[in-house]
């Protein structure tokens, strides 16, 4: 029997006709290299013929009602004393919205801050406004299966008052953000290509990664679990708010044309993910989500806002370490508002590591692009097209028992991810196809299947879901064997391209093409971060002890117990003194102790003390001198003057004031926590109030 019509997500009316194939084309390559040296040689400044500064980089259509009567181009010489590219120790999200409705666009390029080293692989650091300086700049984006190298130059467009019409930063002086903007806006067509768009497209197109999406009314139980893995591990985390009866996955045409509901959220918008944290009611534990909303303003009202009555159920340094009371886009709400207020919660990862219960680091990843072509190879969905189905392509997948699959759990986590490719040079120009994918359970390996197959065989996954998006990512727990992956359109005779990728821990991927074969090549990715490993630590750790908190000897017997591999030239240890300081700094609840949840934060800042401290300890003596002190410190990002970190060398240091790795991670502890408490509690930047118990 033919199985029921797939489950359909429609979002809007598409036209769902006929389609001319066209090849997707790929961005014109420029070589930023050559290019900077040229300019550089000649004393002229870069002007991109590619992407001009006029009318049509910005778009024709909508966008026109809403920008400024004159548009000028400004390169960032003429709008600022002092311009600079990035600034490293400036707060991660200080990028606002523009005119244009690209929220989704800016929501996965805050969460991107969050983690230097992936975005240093979009955003290139060695270039500026000073050096070598020529008007070029450069990004990186993963586009349709291959890193891309996107160039521009550095003119952008403002209004009559100098101000960016688009992506501005908080510091009117850091111009990263609005030429990362400009630079995907070329590679997409326009600025006004940037109009609609999921949150979900910008976080693969910053990394490469897979996504998992939660749908938050049905979330899992474990949501709060998945939360923290995701938090504390190198994931990007944004989510969207309902649109209407229906939710569509688009964004915003403009802050002016939005609906703000009475409880401070925005319709149909999407939010970063910036942080967790469970807090310590005087009636029990809550586990609150912080957002921000990429316009930098507008907040959530409800409980745990901050202006909430809530704050004042927590102690008093809790309080301050958390609320902050500036209308800064950033804001707090509780799991429980989290999944009622939200319905989409996206997280991209490198690795498929939050959806699998195997041990290891490894993944194998493969990739092939296809195509559907109306008579030969675009036979539709099951639903749809009858007797045509067969004639679509044919992916044959073998899942390999993986060696690092200890548990022997007798399945093993695939996620297959399909994503149609744009055939126009214009993003929005082109809508998207309804796709999806049937995936069969196979006895033996074959040519391809006949059309008869399809009529006695059930799909694995029996209701597939056809998205009019640019990608369906679905997981699953398959036994080890083979498999036969089908990629569709939901309708036949429609042309497109497409790219299937497979992730798993052990697979081989090949593609029938008649009585021939094409086996697809796999690559192991290995996510470098290793935090599984610590992970696994922790868990052990925190289940050696009767209570889930640690306190300061259970927190030495805990670090000094760590293999410090890193640490050649001499013994790192902890002693109780340090342990109580730190605990002291950390213990927001005074408790006493510490929850694994603060040991995270922790262990966070610590291995990227550690990073720091091997960097500037030139001599390998285990200590830094002043003059070492000061250069660590400023690596970390933070502003201190001569007179205080002199002060922190008489304080923390030894007789001949230099500082052991022990002492400079309480110096950081401290610096940090205090600044933090600071700027929440600072109402003009410059000084603060205190009541008796703060």
């Amino acid at each position: 029997t033919m199985p029921l019509l797939p489950c359909l997500k429609k979002k809007s009316p598409v036209s769902l006709g006929k389609s001319v194939f066209q090849k997707h084309n790929p961005p014109v390559q420029q070589n930023y290299q050559a290019l900077l040296e040229m300019f550089l040689k000649n004393k002229q400044l870069f002007t991109d013929e590619n992407f001009p500064a006029d009318i049509s980089s910005i778009g024709t259509g909508s966008i026109l009602k809403k920008l400024p009567r004159n548009i000028h181009w400004k390169r960032p010489h003429a709008l600022h004393r002092n311009p600079v590219f990035y600034a490293a120790n400036r707060k991660q999200l200080d990028l606002c919205q523009g005119l244009v409705g690209n929220c989704w666009f800016l929501a996965a390029l805050q969460a991107l801050t969050f983690h230097q080293d992936i975005l240093a692989a979009v955003v290139p650091q060695n270039q500026g406004f000073e050096r070598k300086y020529a008007g070029i700049f450069h990004f990186r984006f993963w586009h349709f299966g291959e890193w891309v190298d996107v160039v521009v130059d550095d003119r952008l467009p403002v209004n009559e008052a100098g101000e960016l019409v688009f992506v501005s930063s908080v510091y009117k002086n850091v111009f990263w953000g609005a030429l990362l903007e400009k630079a995907y806006a070329k590679l997409y067509g326009s600025y006004e290509d940037l109009q609609i768009g999921q949150v979900s497209e910008a976080l693969v197109d910053f990394t490469g990664g897979v996504n998992i999406r939660i749908k938050l009314p049905t979330a899992p139980p474990d949501l709060w679990d998945i939360l923290t893995r995701a938090t504390y591990s190198r994931s990007l985390m944004c989510c969207q708010t309902q649109l209407g009866a229906f939710f569509p996955s688009i964004s915003l045409s403009s802050i002016q044309t939005t609906k703000i509901l009475k409880n401070g959220l925005v319709a149909g918008h999407a939010y970063t993910v910036t942080g967790i944290r469970r807090v310590t009611c005087q009636y029990g534990p809550e586990n609150l989500v912080r957002l921000r909303n990429p316009w930098g303003k507008i907040e959530w009202k409800g409980d745990w806002s901050d202006s909430s009555y809530k704050w004042e159920l927590l102690s008093p340094k809790e309080k301050i370490l958390l609320r902050k009371k500036k209308e800064d886009g950033e804001f707090w709400m509780s799991l429980q508002d989290f999944k009622i207020h939200f319905v989409d919660f996206v997280i991209c990862k490198l690795t498929p590591d939050l959806v699998s219960q195997e041990d290891g680091k490894k993944w194998m990843y493969s990739l092939k692009t296809g195509r559907w072509v109306k008579g030969s190879t675009a036979g539709g969905s099951l639903g749809f097209s009858k007797g045509m189905f067969w004639m679509n392509p044919q992916y044959w997948l073998n899942i390999l028992a993986s060696e690092d699959n200890k548990k022997n759990l007798g399945s093993c986590n695939v996620v297959i991810s399909l994503m149609q490719k744009h055939s126009s040079k214009h993003r929005n120009r082109a809508p998207h196809l309804f796709i999806g994918f049937s995936l069969y359970k196979q006895e033996e390996i074959n040519r391809k299947l006949p059309p008869a197959f399809f009529t006695q065989h059930q799909p694995v996954n029996k209701h597939q879901v056809f998205l009019d998006e640019r990608e369906v990512t679905c997981d699953f727990h398959l036994e080890p064997g083979v498999y036969v992956i089908v990629p569709s359109t939901l309708e036949p005779h429609q042309e497109s391209e497409f790219l299937l990728r497979v992730f798993s821990r052990k697979h081989v991927l090949w593609e029938t093409l008649g009585l021939c074969e094409q086996t697809v090549k796999c690559k192991e990715i290995v996510d470098r971060y290793e935090g599984k490993i610590w992970e696994d630590f922790f868990a052990k750790q925190f289940e050696q002890v009767s209570n889930p908190e640690i306190n300061a000897v259970q927190l030495q017997r805990i670090l000094n117990s760590v293999s410090w591999r890193h640490f050649r030239s001499f013994r790192l240890s902890f002693s109780l003194d340090a342990c109580q300081g730190i605990l002291a700094l950390l213990d927001l609840n005074a408790s006493g102790t510490l929850s694994i949840q603060e040991f995270r934060v922790l262990w966070k800042r610590l291995l990227f003390y550690l990073e720091v401290f091997q960097k500037r300890d030139a001599s390998r003596s285990g200590k830094l001198d002043l003059v070492e002190l000061h250069a660590a410190v400023h690596e970390t990002g933070i502003s201190l003057s001569n007179e205080v970190c002199n002060l922190m060398a008489i304080r923390y240091g030894d007789p001949d004031l230099k500082i052991s790795f022990e002492s400079f991670m309480c110096f950081m502890l401290r610096v940090e926590i205090m600044g933090e408490a600071f700027r929440n509690l600072t109402q003009d930047g410059k000084g603060i109030y205190l009541r008796e118990s703060e």
